[in-house]
């Protein structure tokens, strides 16, 4: 899907120093900014529900706060249950104080292991390490006391300090009630903010909106449209599968550990659900508080190491399976990005930055997609691929590396066809290699290899089967081509000549190929073979048509001299130049070629392919698109071309 920029400069960049300021204005204002964030995050969650309460005739304002209020009471239900079984776990963790102590007992092996034995030694040393070097003799006191000294000596024998103990009163009733409540009004702070503002963004949202873009500028209208509806969707559905999984996830687990027998499974499984909020860290917590209670109340190592089973057989499904397949084309962000984030957020913003830092990413991710400034961040962030195929495989041939090469050919052939493997990877790859060559960039051995190794690869495709071989119609469907519906006498008889260089014999070699699997008689010429000897064959074997194939750069100027040379020898021979990657230029290409020159020019190998099947003799060959509609328009529509074509027996008319 193509996406709108916008500014039309790609190749500017961010300054360092904003990004630095950035990341210190994040840091520093984190109190503001951090209540704000999680109200918008609730807005994603909470606005469809409001949107359909008030599709049914319902005001703003009551509809806002009836979504609130069920909020606010769904929440503190989850939490009044878990605070009372979570206080009845820990008041029964006494009763289990024999059974730890076995299982640790049963941990350190028996008392005369060798495990004991090391331990026992390793507590002497430090003992022994820990130990004061011995008193020295005390120093010789002054024979005669002063005569100012007064007050006699009240140190107490030996010379030994007494020791000083500092005992506090106890609290009172409001030192009591200080301590309870202070570790909790932070957090009830921010959750009276992050309420407020939640309230006055669903209140107020559409204002919002119009703010926003009456700030970035109404040219840019419709860009931060695209750009607000991708990330509300991507974040929205990601915050609402996110939910029902961790619900899901949660329900199973208690179930499980119910199953199991673990007191409390209800509470375990809330804690599993509500901690996978947390990535990577919170998964664990909510997993090993269940196994430790196990230890602490089983017998024996059975349950525990069953309950600890089932925690990973759910999370390893989950995180391997389920969510790549929920998140992955909701949120478009990479695995490393996502751990990345994880990161990066945390060390900002604490916890609430680990539960922010897929959404904010996301966000992150989407104004990459449309801001070209910022387009490293859906480069690094993204999961789309950053490299074509093209480009990729001849990456990998500059590296050398044939068998990832031909990995990226593999993968390619799993989804396309092998006309569309020349034609979308093969030969854009060698169009490169030939840019990089004539500008110097690329060296003599690594062009070497690289020409071999795409050669060896069209020569392995010679037995690829013709019914692999698809092309699409108009319309975008697909027709199979069956050699068998090609009978001998339709066939044609074409000749592939290089314009220049290897690059071109290997292009022609591919298309001779392919119309071989199609029925046709093909025959490829090299770039050693002598010019006088190619016209003599043209001309003894017949030929029907001759292909000149040509890759940029410089190939309109060599196209063009061996078409003069072709069209002086064989006057009525048909001549079909494919200027190979040089998309939508095909009318100028062919009025720079000349139309005595040249009848018709391509610039895919598909094209090629439907033209000869399209001129096959009494056009009864089957076209290749599928039955595409038929032209009257033929090749041979200028005057010196009929001229040409009028002598000759056979009158082959191309379609288009």
């Amino acid at each position: 899907m193509m996406r709108t920029r916008l500014l039309s400069s790609p190749s500017s960049s961010v300054s360092p120093v904003i990004f630095v300021v950035s990341i210190a204005a994040l840091y520093f204002a984190k109190d503001l900014l951090v209540p704000f964030a999680l109200a918008i995050l609730l807005s994603f969650l909470l606005t469809p529900l409001a949107t359909k309460l008030e599709k049914f005739h319902l005001r703003r304002l009551p509809a806002v706060l009836f979504v609130i209020a069920v909020a606010l009471v769904l929440a503190g239900s989850i939490g009044w249950i878990v605070t009372n079984q979570l206080i009845d776990v820990i008041t029964s963790l006494p009763d289990y104080r024999e059974n730890i102590h076995k299982k640790i007992e049963s941990i350190e092996g028996p008392k005369d292991g060798a495990l004991t034995k090391a331990t026992n030694t390793l507590r002497e040393l430090s003992k022994e390490l820990r130990t004061t070097a011995p008193n020295q003799p005390p120093a010789p006191s002054p024979r005669k006391p002063a005569k100012t000294s007064k007050a006699t000596s009240t140190s107490p024998p030996g010379g030994r300090p007494v020791p000083v103990e500092i005992v506090e009163p106890p609290p009172n009733a409001l030192q009591s009630l200080r301590n309870i409540l202070g570790p909790l009004l932070g957090p009830a702070g921010t959750a009276s903010i992050v309420v407020v503002f939640t309230i006055f963004i669903l209140m107020k949202r559409e204002d919002l909106r119009d703010r926003f873009f009456r700030l970035v500028g109404q040219r840019q209208i419709h860009v931060m449209t695209q750009a607000l509806e991708d990330a509300a969707r991507r974040i929205s559905r990601y915050l609402v599968l996110q939910c029902l999984l961790n619900v899901i996830v949660g329900m199973v687990f208690a179930g499980a550990l119910a199953l199991i027998g673990v007191p409390s499974a209800l509470l375990w499984g809330v804690l599993a659900g509500f901690l996978r909020f947390f990535p990577y860290i919170g998964p664990l917590v909510g997993g090993a508080l269940p196994v430790v209670l196990a230890l602490a109340v089983f017998d024996g190592w059975v349950r525990p190491l069953l309950t600890g089973s089932v925690f990973l057989t759910i999370e390893l499904t989950v995180a391997n399976f389920v969510e790549p397949w929920a998140y992955g084309t909701h949120t478009g962000i990479s695995s490393l990005a996502i751990l990345v984030a994880a990161v990066f957020w945390t060390v900002l913003w604490g916890p609430v930055g680990l539960v922010l830092s897929t959404p904010l990413t996301v966000c992150l991710v989407v104004i990459g997609r449309y801001v070209p400034q910022l387009e490293f961040l859906n480069i690094l962030l993204g999961d789309e691929p950053v490299l074509t195929p093209e480009v990729q495989f001849y990456q990998r041939l500059l590296a050398m590396d044939q068998k990832e090469a031909q990995d990226v050919i593999e993968a390619f052939l799993l989804q396309k066809s092998l006309v569309d493997l020349y034609d979308e990877v093969i030969i854009p790859a060698l169009s490169i290699a030939e840019r990089d060559r004539h500008q110097g960039v690329l060296d003599e051995a690594k062009g070497t290899f690289i020409l071999q190794t795409i050669d060896e690869i069209v020569i392995e495709f010679a037995g690829y089967r013709a019914e692999q071989i698809e092309s699409s119609d108009v319309d975008g469907s697909e027709r199979t081509c069956d050699s068998s519906l090609i009978t001998p006498h339709r066939a044609l008889r074409v000749m592939c000549l290089p314009a220049h260089d290897k690059a071109d014999e290997i292009v022609g070699g591919m298309l001779a190929q392919l119309l071989e699997q199609s029925g046709h008689v093909a025959v490829p010429v090299g770039i050693g073979d002598p010019f006088p000897d190619t016209v003599q064959q043209i001309c003894k074997q017949m030929t029907d048509i001759v292909c000149i194939s040509a890759l940029p750069p410089f190939a309109l100027m060599k196209a063009r001299t061996l078409c003069k040379r072709l069209r002086a020898e064989c006057p009525d021979v048909k001549i079909l130049v494919g200027i190979w990657n040089f998309p939508g230029a095909e009318l100028k290409t062919q009025a720079r070629l000349g139309r005595a020159l040249a009848n018709k020019v391509v610039t895919k190998i598909k094209e090629a392919l439907e033209i000869c099947d399209a001129s096959s003799p009494a056009a009864t060959l089957p076209p290749r698109n599928g039955g595409g509609r038929q032209s009257s328009e033929h090749l041979y529509d200028t005057p010196a071309a009929s001229e040409i074509n009028s002598g000759r027996e056979r009158s082959i008319s191309w379609q288009i």
